[in-house]
């Protein structure tokens, strides 16, 4: 079968890269092709657009680059009728894809939705839209599934893709002392507006180590400004190697948050957007909590220092607590064992694949 696979950011290529993988296990004529990244083209899809054009954060940042956004969906929408796959497998990405979840209904392409966008945040009516033009819906949060019930859909939660990915990581030594890791984010707005604080933070304590997970789909020159602080590393590409062996982190909003947690790693969330998408995002966002650890869990496990909270002193302070209280950190650590029971119920993208074949051979 000829699949059709959609992601616009590095998360969303990570765990398409595994989905993959274990569809041509499952179906061995299987071929690939669509928007992507490294991880999806490693394991045998051919790239139509790289995931790097595509990565715009906050709805100020998305209305500035409608017309290159526009581009692209026009370009994936005439990608499909070229193509004309079997199925289209949407990863995430809802403002993009639920359009193209729109267009595949209109013009008789089945359509699978693989970890849901976050409609459960805002704008929650949306899950009307997806149930109306999406085939299957795969979710990877425990809560997603009641959520969509109340919408009279039925879902198929199949575990965590971040869970899978940290059990499958192969941990590379590292020769290094004691050190904070920073996780900054990806897409070029969470780097332009965390970077300089960060900054801040490393010249502000420099008895500590900090490591900073950077990434190669930017600019490297984004990260000059951190460069000047000399208790400062920056490691390209080995975010699994800095959290296996961090003694706290830094997180930016996002799956890296679940990523540390699932390290077993003490952490404090970062997030800051330009003032005018926080001050939309303030009166639509219908959720207690901004990172995935606490979501999940229910409660506050993990700090969360968002816009004029996230500042050098707050994390300072924070990162005193995670480094030398130990009944801090080991109340942290205990609540990530719960987090971890919650989401094991075996790989994600292997249950994935089983079901998305079964569904397709079912028509």
């Amino acid at each position: 079968m000829k699949y059709y696979l959609i992601a616009g950011e590095r998360s969303g290529d990570l765990h398409g890269g595994n989905l993959i993988k274990q569809i041509k296990r499952r179906d061995t004529k299987s071929s690939f092709i669509g928007f992507g990244g490294n991880e999806m083209s490693a394991n045998g899809m051919v790239l139509s657009e790289h995931y790097s054009k595509m990565a715009f954060m906050g709805f100020l940042e998305v209305m500035k680059n409608l017309g290159t956004i526009r581009g692209l969906i026009q370009k994936c929408k005439q990608d499909i009728l070229n193509q004309k796959p079997d199925v289209v497998v949407l990863i995430d990405y809802g403002g993009f894809n639920m359009k193209i979840a729109r267009f595949c209904k209109k013009n008789g392409f089945r359509t699978f939705y693989y970890i849901s966008p976050k409609v459960w945040a805002w704008n929650t009516k949306r899950a009307l839209k997806l149930k109306a033009t999406v085939d299957r819906m795969f979710v990877i949060l425990p809560f997603e599934m009641d959520f969509f019930r109340k919408y009279g859909w039925k879902v198929d939660y199949v575990g965590n893709p971040v869970l899978d990915a940290v059990k499958s990581y192969a941990v590379n030594p590292m020769e290094t002392g004691e050190f904070v890791a920073l996780l900054p984010g990806s897409r070029p707005q969470e780097l332009k507006h965390g970077l300089p604080i960060l900054t801040e933070l490393a010249l502000k304590v420099p008895e500590v180590t900090f490591r900073v997970a950077a990434v190669d789909n930017v600019d490297a020159t984004v990260y000059d400004v951190i460069r000047s602080a000399s208790n400062v590393v920056l490691d390209f590409g080995h975010t699994y190697d800095l959290l296996a062996h961090a003694r706290a982190a830094v997180v930016t909003s996002g799956t890296a948050t679940l990523e540390a947690a699932l390290w077993k790693v003490p952490q404090v969330v970062i997030y800051e957007t330009s003032q005018i998408s926080y001050l939309i995002a303030r009166n639509l966002i219908k959720v207690d909590y901004i990172s995935l650890v606490n979501l999940i869990i229910g409660k506050p496990v993990v700090k969360e220092l968002i816009q004029k909270e996230f500042n050098v002193q707050n994390i300072a302070s924070e990162l005193d607590l995670l480094l030398n209280n130990d009944e801090y950190r080991n109340d942290m650590l205990s609540r990530y064992d719960d987090l971890y029971k919650t989401l094991d119920i075996g790989s994600a993208s292997e249950n994935t694949a089983d079901l998305m074949l079964k569904y397709l051979k079912a028509g």
